[in-house]
This record gives C-alpha cells, sequence and structure tokens, in this order.
C-alpha cells in the first residue's frame, strides 16, 4: 500500500513539474521559430490590434501541403490569432461586435473561409493529435466569410499580417505566393 501511495505521489509531482515548468518551456522554445507580431489600425475612431504568431516558409510549400486546404487552420502558429475590435464594425457586411476574437481559416485553393470565433483557448492546436487538430469550438463562432484568393509574383518568407488602406481598408493575410484581402468597414 505504501508502494502504491509514493508512485501515486511521485506521478503526480511528475505531472505537475511537466505541467508547469514542461509546458510553458516548449512552448516559449517553438517561440523561437514563430515569433508572436502585432499590427493595429485606427479606422474612424475604432481601435483595431491583431496579435498573432509569424512562422517562417523555410522552402516548404505551405498551401496544400503544410497548411490543408479545406481544413480549419489556426491562422499563424502557436496560440490562435486575435483581432479585437473597439466598436462594432463590418466585415464585408456582417456586423462584429467589440471585442477579442480567435481568428480561424479555412485555406481553399480558390477562396477562404474566414471565422471571427468568440473563445481564445490557450493554444491553437492539440497536443493529443501532434498538431494536426486545432482547438476551436465552432459553437463560439460568431461570423464567417469567404474572401478570394490572390496570387502573388514573389513568396513571402513569413506568414504576414497586416492592414492595409486601398478603396477602403482591408486586413491582409500573405503567405508564400497567397494573399487573401478581408475587407472592413465601420
Amino acid at each position: 500500500m505504501k508502494f502504491l501511495k509514493r508512485l501515486f505521489i511521485f506521478l503526480l509531482v511528475i505531472g505537475g513539474l511537466f505541467y508547469f515548468i514542461g509546458l510553458p518551456y516548449l512552448q516559449n522554445q517553438t517561440k523561437k521559430h514563430s515569433p508572436e507580431k502585432t499590427t493595429g489600425y485606427l479606422l474612424k475612431g475604432t481601435e483595431l490590434h491583431v496579435r498573432y504568431s509569424s512562422p517562417s516558409k523555410k522552402d516548404r510549400t505551405i498551401f496544400g501541403e503544410l497548411v490543408p486546404y479545406d481544413k480549419v487552420w489556426r491562422t499563424g502558429a502557436n496560440e490562435p490569432t486575435t483581432f479585437t475590435t473597439s466598436q462594432t464594425i463590418k466585415i464585408i457586411d456582417k456586423d462584429l461586435k467589440p471585442g477579442t476574437y480567435s481568428l480561424w481559416t479555412i485555406p481553399g485553393k480558390t477562396s477562404w473561409k474566414v471565422i471571427f470565433n468568440r473563445s481564445v483557448p490557450d493554444w491553437g492546436v492539440t497536443l493529443s493529435s501532434g498538431g494536426q487538430e486545432t482547438t476551436r469550438d465552432p459553437e463560439q463562432d460568431v461570423l464567417q466569410v469567404e474572401v478570394p484568393v490572390g496570387e502573388l509574383t514573389t513568396p513571402v518568407e513569413n506568414f504576414t499580417i497586416a492592414f492595409e488602406e486601398d478603396t477602403q481598408l482591408y486586413l491582409n493575410l500573405s503567405w508564400d505566393t497567397v494573399k487573401i484581402r478581408i475587407p472592413i468597414n465601420t
């Protein structure tokens, strides 16, 4: 009985060490390869902010291989990308209320689905799936739109999210030879 009790305490201590020390260490190590980035924009008094991790291309085929087509992607690396708005805005023609949302995408060859979700999980994928399954809860989706894929002539080495004002404001996602533009209006 004493042996089982000591074994249980030992396993509990090892599990606690892994959870409180090992897991944060591993997460910190991955950020060296995909650094955290932020971008912001002020649109007619509305503050917009995006926080994401920026992985590199590193001579890999990105879309269709590293990031599969027609499957939910955490839209970056590490924790899910977050999008924050201080006031209600329109994404294409749909209202997005003030708040912070996780940003997910479903890349396709000719168009992408862009999903804003009210839940912001700690990590973008499950460790048990080896990074193949996201932690997105579809029941928490608040808005979904579809945008066309644009082709770039020069590959973008690091995944980049940036605001661009043209005839209107766009949130651009660029990586490899792909660029999508998400229209934002007040």
